[in-house]
């Protein structure tokens, strides 16, 4: 009798083993399961964190900036649009196959500087000029300190719209000289006092593009 119970204690014995490594398992999976999902919800985190960061790093608005920044932005989204204007009318105008592909550059290049600079001001909720904004710009007339900005008047944009050929070529490649030039004024004092390093990159873009463009006008009208 003793025999049997010792024997059929054994099985008995097996399945409180087994059932007790069962119970280690579950506890042991269950600790694991919780720590994958703590590290999930940390790489999670790790991934929004690195996605805010690019995002904040590539947003102007983001960043510190001051008034320089605010008047380079407010003052060449004007100055673009009428340079937009200007290179508009060398189509059916112009005869330079140079001043046309000029024309085109400048279409190419000022129109999506004018959205990011919309973008900046927005983003730093400051006024978007209207645009219609550079018909009012100081400088207009070409009288006083403002004139550096080289915004034409309303007589230049008439004898742009009335000339062709080669008066046009002339006319445009003279009056594009100015209007550069008062852009990389604005624009050099964007790099010296602004504070927004995206607007400062724009502004050295502005710089070496357009200085290289005025060489290329000055040798225009040279040749014409």
């Amino acid at each position: 009798m003793a025999y049997f119970k010792h024997v059929s204690s054994r099985p008995f014995a097996r399945r409180l083993a087994l059932v007790g490594v069962l119970a280690a398992g579950a506890l042991t999976l269950t600790a694991c399961g919780g720590g994958e999902e703590h590290d999930m919800a940390g790489m999670d985190g790790d991934k929004t964190s690195a996605a805010a960061t690019t995002g904040s790093e590539k947003s102007p608005g983001a960043g510190a900036f001051n008034d320089a920044d605010v008047t380079f932005a407010q003052s060449m989204i004007p100055h673009h649009e009428q340079a937009l204007e200007m290179s508009a009318l060398a189509e059916g105008r112009a005869s330079d196959a140079e001043i046309k592909k000029l024309a085109g550059e400048i279409e190419k290049a000022q129109d999506p500087e004018i959205r990011t600079m919309t973008g900046w001001l927005k983003s730093w909720g400051k006024e978007v000029p209207a645009s219609d904004a550079s018909d009012s710009m100081p400088g207009m007339d070409h009288g006083g300190d403002s004139a550096m900005s080289g915004m034409m008047s309303e007589q230049d944009m008439a004898d742009l719209k009335a000339a062709k050929g080669t008066k046009f070529d002339r006319k445009f490649a003279e009056l594009m000289i100015a209007h550069h030039k008062g852009a990389i004024t604005m624009a050099e004092d964007e790099q010296k006092n602004g504070r927004d390093a995206t607007a400062k990159k724009l502004a050295g873009d502005v710089v070496r593009t357009q200085s290289a463009e005025v060489d290329t006008f000055q040798k225009i009208l040279d040749r014409l």
